[in-house]
């Protein structure tokens, strides 16, 4: 209980821009959809095709994981916004469980947070039926299909970032390279799953919304995913070509994760 208080007087700063970060995501979200999707926006009318909108809603959330992540709080808490990443990194032995059950409860916090100032702001738009608190359920062809999608993707999105954050050439691009699966993933595997890969992104939509179809499939399937690409990766390069859990560390900010002062 002692390590428990120690680290959330010394860490506190990083859990707080791990809910800022998630909460930030949930705002853009649920502001991208209801602008193109509620049928009084003027945006919607002028642009019919769905897919074309979809594909918006995609590259703004990219673009905005991207902003996220290299912020100057990306930069320092790591960007994380997901337990399964979290998790994933803390099976991999980069995180100690104090810090792993913070970010968890912060990421959990933060995502529900952004939604319910979305919902005070904006509430009878972002209920609407169209946009309906941006939540993600299975698409018509249920939830096995949402929950190999998700499987997939996940795994996808954290091999890649092991793969990516580990070398040193290319650690910096990180971010840009996650940002990019969001999009992807948004444009092409959305229409199976609402595309989650995050429990916590999923269960602050569900809440105000208060529908709950298929949540075990976004509360299973992300961190089996990533802890999937984690063995694989663990068998593939081994333990020690692990580097920092952040996806940018090659900054001035502090890392609560090898020790890094800020300024070095």
């Amino acid at each position: 209980m002692d390590l428990v208080r120690t680290t959330l007087g010394r860490h506190w700063p990083e859990y707080l821009m791990e809910a800022a970060g998630l909460a930030i995501f949930m705002i853009s979200a649920a502001v991208c959809t209801t602008v193109l999707e509620h049928p009084a926006s003027p945006v919607r009318e002028a642009i019919a095709d769905p897919v074309v909108r979809r594909v918006l809603i995609g590259l703004a959330m990219g673009l905005t994981a991207i902003g996220i992540i290299y912020s100057p709080w990306g930069k320092q808490s790591g960007a994380h916004l997901n337990p399964a990443v979290t998790l994933t990194f803390f099976r991999l032995g980069k995180i100690q469980v104090a810090d792993a059950m913070f970010y968890v409860l912060a990421q959990f916090a933060g995502g529900l947070a952004g939604l319910l100032l979305v919902a005070a702001a904006i509430g009878p738009y972002v209920a609407n039926p169209s946009v309906k608190y941006v939540v993600t359920t299975p698409g018509p062809s249920g939830a096995g299909a949402a929950f190999l999608a998700e499987l997939m993707i996940s795994f996808g999105l954290m091999l890649v970032v092991l793969l990516v954050s580990n070398v040193q050439q290319v650690a910096r691009y990180t971010g840009l390279f996650a940002g990019v699966l969001v999009a992807a993933y948004i444009i092409v595997e959305a229409p199976l799953s609402g595309m989650s890969m995050n429990p916590a992104r999923t269960l602050a939509s569900a809440l105000p919304a208060q529908l709950w179809t298929a949540l075990w499939v976004y509360f299973t399937a992300p961190p089996l995913g990533m802890l999937a690409s984690a063995e694989l990766y663990l068998w593939i390069k081994g333990r020690q070509a692990l580097a920092c859990p952040k996806l940018h560390h090659q900054n001035s900010y502090r890392c609560i994760f090898c020790g890094k002062p800020a300024g070095a």
